[in-house]
């Protein structure tokens, strides 16, 4: 199902409370952004944070689970950690989930950029 624009709407709303936070659609959900750096994801009216091997033993620990969707028929499981609706609704450890998945896609986008070679 795809995610409505006024959903959206509210949680960017929301988030910007926290940070400067724009979306941009992408295969029937939303990429939310903080300066141009993809951290987190909309899909099926859900909020998904970007997880890495630094910040995925406190989502699980805290409940949440991946996004997973079908590719030809076979379960993908993606990098990005279902917010919970109770952390949504408290401003003080929303900060602390957003900051943690901005940091996570930060270290993600450092290790994807090629090494500039030495002039010689």
């Amino acid at each position: 199902m795809p995610t409505s624009s006024t959903f959206v709407s509210s949680v960017l709303e929301r988030l910007n409370h926290l940070a400067p936070v724009s979306a941009r659609p992408m295969f029937g959900g939303h990429g939310l952004y903080v300066e141009g750096v993809m951290f987190a994801l909309i899909a099926d009216e859900r909020i998904y944070l970007k997880a890495d091997g630094e910040n995925q033993p406190f989502f699980v620990e805290a409940g949440s689970r991946p996004f997973i969707y079908d590719r030809k028929e076979k379960p993908m499981v993606m990098s990005y950690y279902l917010l919970p609706i109770d952390i949504y609704e408290n401003l003080d450890e929303l900060k602390v989930w957003l900051d943690s998945a901005v940091e996570a896609a930060l270290r993600n986008q450092a290790k994807k950029k090629p090494k500039s070679k030495l002039a010689k």
